[in-house]
This record gives structure tokens, C-alpha cells and sequence, in this order.
């Protein structure tokens, strides 16, 4: 769930402190699995109470109950329609209905919701100021992908060093932010960086790494859960493996997606494969054969990304048009809203959404805070509007905000 924030909308920074007074969750099961049919609406059905919870924890009038619940209803249905929910991830103790909601049920969830609901009516508790940011934490990178959006900088100097990342972080979570998406370049090769990120500051956000899955190995999937991480998204542009080596001019990208991922996945991490789905890509036995092997694999999202003309493919034709984004929505709505593919993974789209909704980027839920530290909309819209450790931060992020996203 996402819509557009307004600078009105008194958002209070959030401490790890103003946390402690909601029940803890502890990972202890070890399962892995989608949900659908009466598990699903018995999970469904907690998820719903967990929601009366914070709604009386925030509201004293019952009236302020019932228009909350009404206006969750209804901003789903601004991304979703009226399609009806599935399925859902179980990873350990927690359950996903998206890469981009916090699982259920932590306190991280719970803060998330009171934050949706504070612009339907102002609540008590504190709140979350971005929803997700990605935080780009090295240049460094050894495949030289087609659709990089980071081609113009790649593999120059690292900028930030492990204190400024630190600083950073820190500086994301006291304006309060649900989960930190580290990328790159490739984050994997900053295994340093990582671990002591997670290791100090996993409390009060989700972390993710973004990833080809390069040295993503047993060992290192492990150290990574061992000190917090949530999951993992990671880039597998074909089914083929001639042909998303090709994509990524390495020579070993499909082993290190697939054996990554499955390594992720025995480690009990949140997994998402992250295709871009170009032009030739999009045809139906694409994409069919693209989940199937998803499913094979074990991963839990397929995360759908359209070519944006930035990066590597500046000034180039990329961009889909309105038949392929008939046949990736149409695709989209079967697999996730169709009762022949309940154990299939469950599709994240983001073009879907914004062409209905609108984009929650721009400084609106979320920021894409680059190698330099420069903020800027997202990933794909390189519009930096200041530097994330400037003192004068707020007043910069602030205009970004007004500006809003530049496409949608």
C-alpha cells in the first residue's frame, strides 16, 4: 500500500526507543512456503485483527475505526481494483503479501500500517517517513549489464566510506524508514560494509540487498541472516542461461542468480527475482517459462522491472509499448489472481501500479540515495536535488517532495 505523502502530513521521527513497546516476533520457524486457500485466510484473517489492533491503539472513537479500515480498503484498491487476495509468503514466522510491505507481524509492520493511516487521520504513535529507499553503497560491479542504470560511474572510485554509509543509515531511520534496500554496483562485494550495517541497525528497518546474486555463497547468505537480513532481490533477465549471460556480458551471471538464490533460500532469506522486461523479452511463452523456472528454483516474488532510457540504454528506443504492457498486465493478473498458479511466486510490478496509482518515488515514500550520497526520485530518474549528509538536507528533500516524480 502506497500513495502520495503531502508535507502536511505530520510525520514524527521514529527511535528505536519509541519501538519497545510492541511485542517482538521472533523468528523461529524455519518453513517456507505459498500460501493460498483456508492457510491463506486463516493468516489473512490475523493480519485483519493485527489492523483493528492498531487502529484502536491510535483512534479512541469506534466511528475512526470503521473509516480506517475503509480507507486501507480503498487505497488498495487504487494499486489492486477489486481482485482479491490469493496467496502470500511465509518465510519463517512472518508472512508477505509484497516485496514492498513489511512482513507481517513485527513492529515494523505495525508502524507501517499507523503510518498509511496517518494520512486518513493523524495517529499517536510514530510513524514512518519513507516507506523503502534504496541506498547505492559501491560503484563496483564485474558484469557490464545492457540495461545498467548506473553504467556512467561504474567501477570509479567509491565515494562513501563505511562511516558516511553508517551516518547515512542512521540518518534514514531517525526520519523513520521500513525497509533499506542496499545496491550498487554490486553490495556484495562490500561484505564489510554489510554485515556492520545490519549488525547495528536491523531494529528499527528491513534491510535488503540488491543484488546479481554475484558471491552471494552458502557461507555468505548465512552471515548475512545470522546479523538480520530480510531478503534479497536478484537480477535474472532470461530463463536461458546463454541468454541472461549475454544480457549481463558474464560469462557465469546465470550460476551465481541461481545458486544464489538458492542459497538465499536455504538460509531462510526472502527471495525475489528481478527481471527487466524488454521489448523482445514479452511474449507470454517468455514470461510463462520465466515463472516456471522461478517456481523450480524455489524463489518467493518475481519482482517485474520496464527498461527505463537511462544509464547504459541513454538515448535508446527501450521503452514498451502499449501492447507489451497489455500482455505483461494481463500475465500479471493471472498469475497473481488466478486460481490455476496459487504455488507459482507472486508477481511485484511496479509499472501496474503507477499507471493507476501513481508513483510513490520522488520523495513521496521513497528516495534512491546514490553512491555519492546525492538524493535522487529513484533509481531511473537521475534528478538529484542534494546531498543526503548536507546539513540543509531536510529543506533539499522537501523540494524533491513538491517536485514530485518526473514520468508519472
Amino acid at each position: 500500500m502506497n500513495e502520495h505523502v503531502t508535507l502536511e502530513a505530520n510525520i514524527i521521527p521514529i527511535s528505536s526507543e519509541s519501538l519497545d513497546k510492541f511485542e517482538e516476533v521472533t523468528n523461529d520457524e524455519l518453513s517456507v512456503k505459498v500460501l493460498h486457500g483456508v492457510l491463506k485466510s486463516w493468516a489473512l484473517f490475523r493480519i485483519r485483527l493485527t489492523l483493528l489492533y492498531v487502529l484502536m491503539m491510535n483512534y479512541t472513537n469506534p466511528k475512526d475505526w470503521i473509516l480506517g479500515i475503509k480507507y486501507l480498503i480503498q487505497l488498495r484498491k487504487k494499486f489492486l481494483g477489486d481482485y482479491k487476495l490469493k496467496k502470500m509468503v511465509k518465510v519463517g514466522s512472518k508472512y508477505y503479501m509484497g516485496l514492498y510491505t513489511p512482513g507481517w507481524n513485527d513492529v515494523i509492520y505495525r508502524c507501517f500500517i499507523a503510518s498509511e493511516l496517518n494520512h486518513f487521520k493523524p495517529v499517536k504513535q510514530n510513524t514512518l517517513r519513507f516507506n523503502h529507499v534504496h541506498l547505492a553503497i559501491t560503484k563496483k560491479c564485474a558484469l557490464q549489464c545492457d540495461h545498467c542504470y548506473t553504467w556512467d560511474i561504474l567501477n570509479q572510485k567509491d565515494v562513501l566510506d563505511q562511516e558516511d554509509i553508517s551516518n547515512i543509515i542512521e540518518k534514514l531511520q531517525v526520519l523513520g524508514t521500513g525497509q533499506i534496500h542496499l545496491t550498487g554496483g554490486e553490495p556484495m562485494l562490500r561484505m564489510d560494509v554489510l554485515v556492520s550495517a545490519l549488525k547495528k541497525y536491523n531494529t528499527t528497518s528491513n534491510f535488503w540487498i540488491n543484488t546479481s546474486g554475484f558471491k552471494l555463497t552458502a557461507e555468505n547468505a548465512k552471515k548475512l541472516k545470522d546479523v538480520g537480513l530480510t531478503g534479497v532481490f536478484i537480477s535474472l533477465d532470461h530463463y536461458e542461461e546463454t541468454m541472461h549471460n549475454e544480457f549481463r556480458k558474464f560469462k557465469d551471471a546465470y550460476y551465481w542468480a541461481i545458486n544464489g538464490a538458492k542459497n538465499a533460500i536455504d538460509n531462510n532469506l526472502v527471495v525475489a527475482f528481478s527481471v527487466c522486461v524488454t521489448k523482445d523479452f514479452v511474449t507470454e511463452k517468455n514470461l510463462t517459462a520465466y515463472m516456471q523456472l522461478a517456481k523450480e528454483t524455489g524463489v518467493h516474488f518475481v519482482q517485474f522491472l520496464e527498461p527505463k532510457a537511462v544509464g547504459h540504454y541513454k538515448n535508446k528506443d527501450v521503452s514498451l509499448t502499449q501492447k507489451h504492457t497489455q500482455i505483461l498486465e494481463s500475465f500479471y493478473v493471472k498469475m497473481n489472481f488466478s486460481n490455476d498458479y496459487l504455488d507459482f511466486p507472486i508477481i511485484n510490478y511496479h509499472g501496474y501500479y503507477q499507471r493507476r496509482q501513481g508513483c510513490f518515488a520522488g520523495g513521496n515514500r521513497s528516495i534512491y540515495v546514490d553512491t555519492d550520497g546525492n538524493i535522487n526520485a529513484c533509481t531511473f530518474c537521475h534528478t538529484s536535488s542534494g546531498n543526503i549528509l548536507d546539513d540543509d538536507f531536510d529543506s533539499q528533500l522537501n523540494n524533491m517532495t513538491k517536485q514530485g516524480c518526473p514520468t508519472y
